[in-house]
């Protein structure tokens, strides 16, 4: 990655400086571009000889859905939504003395608009990586050098459409606005495109971004009382679960290839992107909209006593698909300390998500109840 130096050399990753410091200097570019120059790859070899890749491409082609399908005439009142989920769920500030924090003065107003926003925003970013999930996946098609990877990489391109398509949608009918692309998101999106080799770009997405937003898909599935979203979710997940095990599956093979100089890198990838996530998630642009100080209202959002059970949530994907591709452990368990940092590390000996995405296939489900 283009920045891995720096991350890897951060001694404290809560260094809300140093978190503040990456910043999205094109908010208002209708288009960005990346540069890369990864080849694309031809294989003469049409064997189908990756049992595990040919029943994920199967059970790919069988559970497609039509964004159509939903239920889009739910009406969605996102104020009565909001408080709703409020009395149901504390949230990470829920059981926080919030004398001489930012937010000490706010009203019930403020607190409503603040979960608005909220909601606004983590929409927004799961619709702009959904886009650089679509985006890396078609790479995938063109630089995987296995027939498999590539049927089965070209039916994930369709998914991914199909997932920037629903949260596009939710967000213009049911909700209050958008967000641009988060600067840390965006940041890691950049460095997983512009990274040349294939492999790079299933860690990155695959397991990385895929397998947070899996883990984030499926915690706001549980939180939220909205019927609408909660299909959605279903389903979005369906197909998640499935692009994430695709990632897995592949690595495990290629990765016992590799030299210790090799995984070491792809640690080193692996956690430079776990902190850029990790730093996405506290809600920068929403604090600005707010009119609340950012640097104060991160350092507040960092110190919230309930923050370690969410934020360890959303690596529960991530930990133990890094522990089955062999990189918690390489080099003297750098990786392993590394996450031991985040406080994520108790999410090792949890299911895979190669052992799991078949109990996750809610479109299935759904139709063999009909």
């Amino acid at each position: 990655m283009t920045t891995n130096e720096t991350m890897i050399g951060r001694s404290d990753v809560n260094d809300v400086d140093a978190i503040l410091a990456v910043t999205n200097t094109d908010v208002d570019a209708v288009v960005h571009a990346v540069r890369t120059d990864a080849d694309a790859i031809f294989t003469w070899d049409y064997e189908r000889s990756r049992p595990a890749l040919s029943k994920l491409y199967e059970k790919a082609k069988t559970s497609q859905w039509n964004a159509d399908d939903l239920p889009w005439d739910t009406e969605v009142d996102q104020a009565a939504v909001v408080e709703a989920n409020r009395i149901q769920n504390e949230g990470i500030f829920g059981s926080m003395d919030l004398t001489g924090t930012p937010v000490e003065g706010w009203t019930e107003d403020d607190w409503t608009r603040f979960h608005m926003e909220t909601q606004n925003w983590t929409l927004s970013q799961f619709m702009h990586g959904e886009q650089g999930a679509l985006i890396c996946t078609a790479q995938i098609v063109e630089t995987v050098p296995w027939i498999d990877a590539k049927y089965y990489a070209a039916t994930q391109v369709m998914d991914e459409a199909r997932h920037v398509e629903v949260f596009a949608r939710y967000l213009d009918e049911k909700l209050s606005g958008h967000y641009p692309i988060n600067a840390h998101l965006k940041l890691l999106l950049d460095d997983i495109i512009a990274d040349n080799r294939w492999d790079m770009t299933y860690l990155g997405m695959q397991i990385m971004v895929e397998g947070l937003a899996l883990a984030s898909f499926g915690f706001i599935h549980q939180l939220t009382t909205e019927p609408l979203l909660k299909q959605l979710l279903r389903y979005v997940m369906s197909d998640e679960a499935r692009h994430v095990a695709f990632g897995v599956i592949s690595l495990q093979e290629f990765y016992a290839q590799l030299s210790a100089a090799e995984i070491r890198e792809r640690q080193e990838f692996a956690f430079e992107a776990a902190v850029r996530m990790r730093d996405r998630f506290l809600t920068q642009e929403v604090w600005e909209r707010m009119g609340v100080d950012v640097k104060e209202a991160v350092q507040f959002t960092l110190n919230a006593p309930d923050r370690p059970i969410f934020q360890g949530m959303l690596f529960s994907k991530i930990v133990p698909n890094c522990k089955k591709l062999g990189l918690l452990d390489a080099a003297d368990g750098w990786l392993r300390h590394r996450f031991e940092d985040l406080g994520v590390i108790q999410f090792e000996d949890w299911a895979d998500t190669t052992e799991e995405y078949g109990s996750l296939d809610a479109v299935a489900e759904d139709r063999a109840a009909v």
